[in-house]
């Protein structure tokens, strides 16, 4: 990493980064001729760039998948499947400072986050490797005239269309998977973080993938996604993004009748209940609305605490956001950049708007630059308290590192004001009490509940929304489901 570093403030880049699409298992320039640049947002400046990809590009990686489905991907068999994505695993981890950096560059996040989105996403390979041979069907009871079983195909060819928050670890999340139930995928990667889904085709490619089974474009949403995502040959999209774009995607994906899994977005409450242990929710609170600077879609983004502990739990949280050091993600401090310009100005705007209503702010409340450079796109952590159930800031996801604090007077109270959005991703509760623990999980609305630790689970625990936050299941058995279809045999004999 030492030697990595040194060469990227040599030079301002780093030598060998792909800068052309990957499709049929070699990189190549976009049809157009066009590149884009991608920032480092800890600097605030170009650090290296990538094709701009357009329909025709996306038509060339589309027709290589399907070819490659047809003509070699269906006749690996399961288990040789299941080796490749174990190599695929190992390659990861022999190239993770690597990865980490590339992924820091290109996302701002810090060194630390990094590593452990590049360990999170050899874990995902090397799960769903042990997945591939164990996808079996049924045989039906008809009696004894009759056989009927079913078995489990792939649905063919699908599209993957990465967020720029999470690159690495999301895009896998979702081929995995793919691969493991023996389809294939193309990637469209976020225009802001593409370099690591270039990386991760190659990647595939050394541990034996045949060309065309993975093919990744790069470039923005119109020119590139949406392309992508309505090709006829398409057989389920899987989106991670927000509402609006999901649901365009639904839409183009409807005219194909092609499947859809739709990870949308968040405004997850973290309930703290009058007799949950303090200390440990304090920093359970800090760390799901902080980590990854805020910019994660099942961020604990409100605090529904109990009036009774209220002034305590604020006082602390405030206190611990206030000593977060923030900078380049390459000096690794607590929290890193915001990845764009624009998300940074939404941010400001969401909390300056809530200031001038007369929300109380505990904590930060500005954009600020890296202290060392004096550049970089940086917003401070921040606690807005005690705000009404209707204010924007509790409606709407700001998709940065800022917490909404709304206050319960009952449990009751509680669980109303936690299914008060339009929102149902994530949701944490903090209590002592296990049966109002499993009562509360029971009745509130969201996809996935954490009890006494936010972010409990991992790559085995299934993840996905309700109401406007998607539908469809991502990680774990679930995460196979969507990219296999269900084939009934019977036989009168």
């Amino acid at each position: 990493m030492d030697a990595l570093i040194a060469e990227y403030r040599a030079t301002g880049t780093l030598a060998g980064l792909p800068q052309g699409h990957f499709i049929c298992g070699r990189f190549q320039p976009s049809v157009s001729g066009r590149k884009m640049d991608s920032a480092d947002p800890g600097l605030a400046r170009t650090w290296v760039q990538f094709a701009a990809g357009v329909a025709d590009d996306v038509a060339l990686a589309v027709e290589s998948s399907d070819r490659a489905l047809r003509t070699v991907w269906r006749q690996v068999p399961p288990a040789e499947r299941g080796r490749i994505l174990q190599r695929a695993a190992q390659v990861v981890l022999a190239q993770a400072e690597r990865l980490a950096l590339v992924e820091t560059l290109d996302n701002g996040k810090t060194l630390s986050e990094a590593r452990s989105d590049i360990r999170a996403t050899a874990r995902m390979f090397e799960y769903y490797a042990g997945v591939a041979d164990k996808l079996q069907g049924d045989s039906i009871p008809l009696g004894q005239d009759y056989v009927s079983f079913t078995t489990l195909e792939p649905v063919g060819v699908t599209a993957h269309v990465v967020p720029w928050n999470y690159p690495t670890s999301t895009m896998v999340r979702g081929i995995a998977p793919a691969l493991a139930a023996g389809c294939t995928v193309v990637v469209k990667p976020a225009e802001q973080t593409p370099m690591t889904a270039l990386l991760l085709a190659q990647i595939l490619q050394e541990a034996g993938l045949p060309d065309g089974v993975c093919n990744v474009v790069t470039g923005t949403g119109a020119e590139a996604g949406a392309p992508l995502v309505a090709h006829p040959l398409v057989r389920h999209v899987t989106f991670t993004g927000s509402v609006g774009t999901g649901i365009q995607v639904m839409q183009m994906a409807a005219r194909n009748i092609a499947s859809v899994t739709l990870e949308l977005g968040g405004k997850s409450p973290v309930v703290v209940l009058a007799d949950a242990d303090i200390d440990r929710a304090v920093a359970d609170v800090a760390g799901g609305i902080f980590y990854n600077a805020g910019q994660t879609c099942s961020a604990g983004s409100r605090l529904v605490v109990e009036r009774a502990v209220h002034a305590r739990f604020v006082e602390q949280l405030a206190a611990r956001a206030a000593a977060l050091r923030w900078g380049h993600g390459l000096r690794n401090p607590d929290i890193g950049a915001i990845t764009s310009p624009e998300q940074l100005e939404r941010i400001a705007a969401h909390v300056d708007g809530a200031r001038a209503r007369g929300v109380p702010v505990a904590c930060g409340g500005a954009a600020v630059a890296d202290p060392e450079s004096g550049t970089g796109w940086f917003y401070i952590p921040t606690v807005l308290d005690a705000v009404a159930p209707d204010d924007t800031v509790v409606q709407e996801e700001i998709f940065g590192p800022v917490l909404v604090v709304q206050v319960a007077d009952s449990p009751e109270h509680a669980l109303a004001l936690a299914n008060g959005t339009r929102f149902g991703l994530a949701a944490g509760i903090y209590t002592r009490d296990i049966t109002r623990a499993l009562q509360m999980a029971r009745d509130i609305d969201a996809g996935q509940v954490y009890v006494n630790e936010y972010y409990a689970g991992g790559v085995e625990t299934p993840f996905g929304g309700t109401r406007q936050s998607g539908f469809g299941r991502e990680k774990g058995l679930e995460g196979v489901r969507s990219y296999l279809r269900t084939k009934c045999t019977t036989v009168r004999i």
